[in-house]
């Protein structure tokens, strides 16, 4: 699999999230778009990925290509049972 077709379901949800987020915006003014879309995704994310290696912290933190107390530290900040 290449990694343009690993990535972009994951792309095109995100564009979409992103038209759909500026189009409700209704002409009022936003800023730090950037840190918001980093926090609205990073819980759901490690939640999902614990779930998919079945709480093993060492898998977790490879596939997500992060130090394992990186992976310990974001797990506590967003109170994701290990």
């Amino acid at each position: 699999m290449t990694k343009e077709r690993r990535t972009g379901p994951i792309a095109a949800c995100v564009k979409s999230s992103m038209e759909r987020y500026f189009r409700d915006l209704d002409g009022h003014k936003t800023t730090d778009v950037y840190s918001m879309v980093l926090a609205e995704m990073e819980k759901p994310l490690f939640e999902t990925v614990m779930k998919h290696v079945q709480g093993n912290q060492c898998r977790a933190a490879d596939l997500l290509g992060i130090n394992r107390n990186t992976l310990r530290t974001k797990l506590r900040r967003y109170k994701i049972p290990v």
